[in-house]
């Protein structure tokens, strides 16, 4: 009840220690709060907030539209409803060097565990379209080193992501990803991988843990997690999963009351009101309240 019981420098100390295993940590994305409450309850290790997602649901492309106040809202209003780790997505930072150290700021105070930063220019497109254009590589690597250098917590991941390889191709990609972890990215984001074998061969090439985005109708196809693992993968995001899986179900509900003038059919696969109400603990809620404000005013003499 009442959020997260975890504190945010708790949760980013703990990503640390568990990326230092060298386990597969699973990241499904979080479309709403309450979403965020049940990838927690199902057990997986920790939390995506995709940009993609952000922009999709305001209504918007994911071209870079969002503002950085709207990204760390709602990474608050996630991040505070779960004792695991929240990474997000911050496009290109926003801006200039300077406006990159804001944004950390702003992230941090947010409660995030992470964030990570692109290689791609403004307006910045989704990673898995063709047509994208990326900086040059100091422009790239000015970024994370702003990142780095504006962080209060050591712990916040800076994660840096490159999305060369579908511009340049592969040498390029892992060149790149060289020279992030050099200006001091603590973990690689390799957009756009064709194969296994191109992840393999980023995982070769870099001492820090790496992640696989697994999205889908992109350009990598749908590993499982035990192929991500044999590989050396640290990370695997899932960013519109959720959002994708509950607007098709929105749709066809939609489609139903226009059909059939009710719902009635598609009620059995809908969430019911007492599990709804059990992720959003209204019996916890309760319980507060008439431990806390359960009292008899005075009346008037």
């Amino acid at each position: 009840m009442l959020y997260s019981t975890t504190t945010p420098a708790d949760k980013r100390s703990g990503l640390r220690k568990r990326l230092a295993t060298g386990e597969l940590l699973r990241f499904p994305g979080s479309f709403t709060p309450l979403s965020t409450r049940l990838i927690q309850e199902k057990g997986f290790e920790g939390v995506y907030i995709s940009g993609a997602v952000l922009s999709n649901e305001l209504g918007l492309p994911d071209i870079g539209l969002t503002t950085l106040s709207e990204v760390a809202q709602r990474a608050g209003q996630i991040s505070r409803m779960t004792d695991l780790p929240t990474l997000v997505d911050v496009d290109t930072g926003f801006g200039e060097p300077m406006n990159v150290a804001r944004t950390i700021h702003e992230l941090e105070d947010a409660g995030v565990a992470g964030v990570h930063i692109e290689d791609q220019v403004n307006p910045k497109r989704c990673g898995h379209l063709d047509g994208k254009a990326v900086v040059d590589e100091e422009t790239a690597l000015k970024r994370i080193r702003a990142a780095v250098s504006a962080r209060r917590d050591p712990n916040l991941l800076i994660m840096a992501r490159t999305d060369i390889r579908g511009v340049a191709g592969l040498p390029a990609a892992i060149d790149r990803a060289k020279a992030l972890v050099d200006a001091g990215a603590d973990a690689i984001f390799p957009e756009a991988m064709a194969d296994l074998s191109e992840f393999e061969a980023v995982r070769a090439a870099v001492d820090v843990p790496i992640l696989a985005n697994m999205t889908e109708f992109g350009k990598s196809a749908l590993f499982t997690t035990e192929q991500l693992r044999d590989v050396g993968v640290n990370i695997v995001i899932y960013p519109v999963t959720l959002l994708r899986a509950a607007m098709g179900a929105a749709e066809r509900v939609l489609d139903t009351l226009l059909a059939e003038g009710t719902q009635e059919a598609a009620v059995p696969d809908m969430l019911t009101r007492a599990r709804l109400y059990e992720l959003v603990d209204y019996a916890g809620y309760n319980s507060f309240d008439e431990g806390v404000f359960n009292f008899t005013v005075p009346g008037r003499h």
